[in-house]
């Protein structure tokens, strides 16, 4: 640990803002590493102590569990060494998930700040050197600690339970609906503007590495319940449906989640609204949510149903059943 600034440890695994075109105007591709994002950050030198290392340089499409789990893996090793937070520079089309999966797995109070570019390192008012900047500004601040993984991209900090990307090209992509940012930087200071009520819950377990079996899947307009036959019939041992409302799919729907639900598939319903999250005893027609409930599903609360994926994936992993699965996401759920 430095005796005179603060130790980050940043680690680079891809993503638009480690891209750069081969030639003028190509298309941008993966071209640049860890060293190279931390040289394009001016000053950056004089104010903390930097430690670099390459995980990965990919597309954040490409991003497995493997990925994720290496990059804990750096993160652990990384405090452990004495390093006062992390920052990983990650793509931003599926930012929210890594952050969340390592949020499930992460039991230290020194956060793990992810950010990332909308814009590559060759285009005018690129983006990427202010966000790294934003980003180790955060990792190093005390009231960062214990917030678990967050995200922080255009001066705003995000919780990794709630943060979800809502555009695909804006610079204020980011957004955490029905809460807002944790925090903002200004004038490089971490700014919090609310607090945990309760507190993070517990650290899960590790998962193995191995295919995330869990299938996710909108209960869209007209939907007879094909698809989730189809995932049930292909051996997923957990299905997330994206419903309706407070978590409604169609009569047909319902039945066919029954079926997969007898046979032993952990069935988690989530909203595919932004906002408010799923219900258990509003409604209570064929297809509702107090329906689905009775038929032995699992309702999401307040996580996405990307989000949702990612925890029955983890609990399933180590073998939980459906009232340790209710539970967990009774509270990881919750506001």
């Amino acid at each position: 640990m430095s005796d005179i600034f603060p130790v980050v440890a940043i680690g680079a695994m891809g993503g638009t803002i480690a891209m750069t075109p081969a030639t003028p105007y190509a298309p941008v591709q993966p071209g640049l590493d860890a060293h190279d994002l931390v040289a394009a950050v001016p000053g950056l030198a004089d104010i903390v102590e930097i430690q670099v290392e390459n995980i990965s340089n990919i597309p954040s499409p490409s991003m497995t569990v493997a990925d994720v789990l290496h990059a804990l893996d750096f993160a652990r090793g990384a405090v452990a060494s004495g390093a006062d937070g992390v920052v990983l520079t990650h793509g931003t089309d599926t930012m929210e998930e890594t952050a969340y999966l390592l949020d499930l797995l992460w039991d230290e109070d020194a956060p793990i700040v992810i950010t990332g570019a909308m814009r590559s390192a060759l285009m005018p008012s690129a983006d990427g050197p202010a966000n790294i900047l934003a980003a180790v500004t955060t990792a190093v601040s005390p009231q960062a600690r214990g917030l678990g993984v967050l995200t922080c991209m255009n001066d705003t900090v995000h919780l990794a339970s709630r943060v979800t990307k809502s555009s695909s090209m804006s610079l204020e992509t980011f957004e955490s609906p029905g809460y807002g940012p944790v925090a903002t930087v200004v004038e490089g200071t971490f700014r919090q503007r609310w607090a945990l009520v309760s507190g993070r819950p517990s650290a899960l377990p590790r998962p193995p590495v191995g295919p995330l079996d869990v299938a996710l899947l909108e209960a869209a307009f007209g939907e007879d319940g094909r698809i989730i036959s189809l995932a049930h019939q292909a051996g997923y041992r957990g299905i997330v449906v994206s419903g309706s409302g407070v978590g409604h799919v169609s009569t047909v729907a319902a039945d066919v989640i029954s079926d997969a639900i007898a046979d032993g598939v952990s069935v988690v319903v989530a909203s595919r609204t932004h906002g408010g999250g799923t219900a258990e005893a509003i409604y209570g027609y064929p297809g509702s949510e107090a329906d689905l409930v009775e038929r032995g599903a699992v309702m999401a609360g307040n996580l996405s149903p990307r989000k949702a994926r990612l925890l029955l994936y983890v609990l399933l992993s180590h073998g939980c059943g459906r009232d340790e699965v209710a539970t967990e996401f009774a509270t990881r759920g919750a506001d």
